[in-house]
Parts: structure tokens; C-alpha cells; sequence
């Protein structure tokens, strides 16, 4: 069952979808999905759902809020087209992963608001990837698994590169690597599973062979509904083993 909300952040107000299972009542965990570069749509609630049903409460907040009115985007075709990408790339650019980051004590505060008052997880695609370990990172005390699916620059160079902040997360990470993403090469693969390694995370980077950049989201031209079901298996697995 999905509810639109509104959460007060340090910068405005972020629109926000809450979802819980549509029978039965949550476990009182909660669960931060960390949405695409497309922003919130059904796509994404239905992603949510699949969650929420597995006895989660889960929050999908917006998290170009502060760019007021945008898009909407149509995942197939909005970055083949030269205006829509522009106003992507825009979009991405303005939120920062510091951004994110300071709005994850107002996402975690209304999702403890709605009854989710034990242990939390994040999951996030594309560039809601690094925002999901980003997030474990900055709130190790109440994210205790996070999971990324074809994340993109996860260990690159930049300052804000989420491997950085390997050294303070104390949550189980599972990294869903899309065997063809020139965002995440294996360079950065290695670079990042070395970085947990050192820090003494608890974690797992799975290779999805042949699979493009946005394979789990139904919505995308390079959906594969096989490997997107695998995906939510480890998802789930995750969140069952550790919250």
C-alpha cells in the first residue's frame, strides 16, 4: 500500500512515497530505497512493493526536491534525447552525494516516525547506488544493510567516491555489478571490494554477466526479467539474514 508524504529537511521539503505490505502489518524495520536518475515513478513504487510485501515499511523520497517541478522522464529514451539529457545530467549534478547524505537523518527520522523503530535498510540503483552505502556510512547506528545495483563511480577518484567512506560503515553491503556499465569498470570494482576488504566490511560484490547498466528496473529498454528476479532474491536475503 503506497502513501505520499512530505518530509522536512534542512533545505525544504522532499515528496516522498511510503509503502507497506499490502497484507499484514510491517516487522517494524524499515527500508530507504535511493531511486535512479529518473526520478520517482511506478517503476520504482513497484520496486518498493516487492519490499514492503517481504514485511518491510519502505520510503522512496525524491531527492531532486530541491530543484522544485522537473521531468517527467521516460527511462527509455530521456538520455538518447538531447534536452532531457541535459536536464538529467543538471539534476545529477546539483545532488550531491553530501546532499543525500545530510537528508538520510530526515528519511530515517519520518520512516522511525511511521513505526519502523528497529534496524534499517538502503538499497539503490544507478545513481541511487552510492547513495545506499553512502548512507550506511553516515548513519552507522541504525543501517545495518545496504545494497547497491548497478551503481555507478563507487570507487572512482573523486572526493565523495562512497569506497572512502568504507572505513566507518558497520552494515552487511551487497554490490550488484552490471557486467556491462562503463560507469563501474572493473577497476572500480576491484578498488572498491579491496577498500572493504581493509575496512573489515561485511560484504559481497556479485558480477551480473551480460547484464547492462539498469537491468533490474521494468521499465528500462535493457530490463531482463530473470536476472532482475535474482536480484531481489539477494535483496531479500539480505534484509531477512540481517534485519
Amino acid at each position: 500500500m503506497l502513501r505520499q508524504i512530505e518530509i522536512n529537511t534542512a533545505d525544504g521539503t522532499a515528496p516522498a512515497a511510503l509503502l507497506s505490505p499490502a497484507s499484514g502489518a510491517p516487522t517494524g524495520n524499515g527500508v530507504i530505497l535511493y531511486m535512479d536518475a529518473f526520478g520517482p515513478r511506478e517503476a520504482m513504487y513497484w520496486m518498493a512493493q516487492r519490499i514492503a510485501d517481504a514485511g518491510y515499511l519502505v520510503l522512496v523520497p525524491d531527492l531532486f526536491y530541491r530543484a522544485g517541478d522537473y521531468g517527467p522522464f521516460d527511462a527509455k529514451t530521456a538520455f538518447k534525447q538531447p534536452d532531457t539529457r541535459a536536464e538529467l545530467m543538471g539534476l545529477m549534478g546539483a545532488t550531491t552525494q553530501e546532499l543525500t547524505a545530510r537528508d538520510g537523518a530526515a528519511f530515517i527520522e519520518a520512516l522511525t516516525a511511521q513505526g519502523a523503530n528497529g534496524s534499517l535498510g538502503t538499497v539503490g540503483y544507478c545513481m541511487g547506488g552510492g547513495r545506499a552505502i553512502a548512507a550506511a556510512a553516515h548513519y552507522p547506528d541504525r543501517i545495518r544493510a545496504a545494497a547497491s545495483f548497478h551503481g555507478g563511480n563507487l570507487a572512482s577518484d573523486a572526493p565523495d567516491s562512497p569506497h572512502r567512506l568504507a572505513d566507518k560503515i558497520k552494515a552487511r553491503v551487497y554490490v550488484g555489478v552490471a557486467g556491462i556499465d562503463n560507469s563501474f569498470p572493473p577497476e572500480q570494482s576491484a578498488r572498491l571490494a579491496e577498500a572493504f576488504r581493509v575496512a573489515e566490511v561485511d560484504h559481497t560484490v556479485e558480477n551480473y554477466v551480460g547484464m547492462s547498466h539498469g537491468w533490474t528496473v521494468p521499465d528500462h529498454d535493457i530490463y531482463d526479467e530473470a536476472s532482475s528476479e535474482r536480484h531481489f532474491k539477494r535483496l531479500l536475503t539480505l534484509f531477512d539474514e540481517v534485519l
